[in-house]
């Protein structure tokens, strides 16, 4: 199997800081910032892997956020498929300001039926 990754990015802004969004009270990129951003990438990457009427959904993410990152700051969040079994996708997850990494983990992500999917919703 060819190595499937994807790369998402984002400049910090008020917007996706820690205090904008709540999960903190400093003008820094927020750790949920950091983890939508891992997500989007991790989605972007399965894409490749869907047929039509599929989407994915995320399910499990466990993330380190290690570094602080200012605003202004250019942020990059890789994803990168480790496995598949299945319709469950496990993707290796970094986030880096510049070359110095600000985050890393592991994400895993159902394949899933959008129609049947959506059906479950009450």
């Amino acid at each position: 199997m060819d190595k499937i990754s994807c790369t998402s990015e984002t400049q910090v802004q008020k917007e996706n800081t820690a205090e904008f969004v709540g999960s903190g009270t400093l003008p820094v990129f927020a750790t949920p910032s950091m983890a939508a951003l891992m997500e989007n990438a991790a989605m972007k990457a399965a894409e490749k892997l869907l047929s039509e009427g599929e989407t994915t959904v995320g399910s499990e993410l466990n993330i380190k956020h290690l570094s602080p990152s200012p605003i202004g700051a250019n942020i990059k969040a890789t994803a990168t498929l480790l496995q598949q079994e299945g319709r469950k996708l496990t993707f290796s997850v970094l986030a880096t300001e510049d070359n110095k990494t600000i985050g890393e983990g592991i994400h895993i992500r159902y394949i899933v039926n959008i129609q049947k999917f959506m059906q479950k919703l009450p």
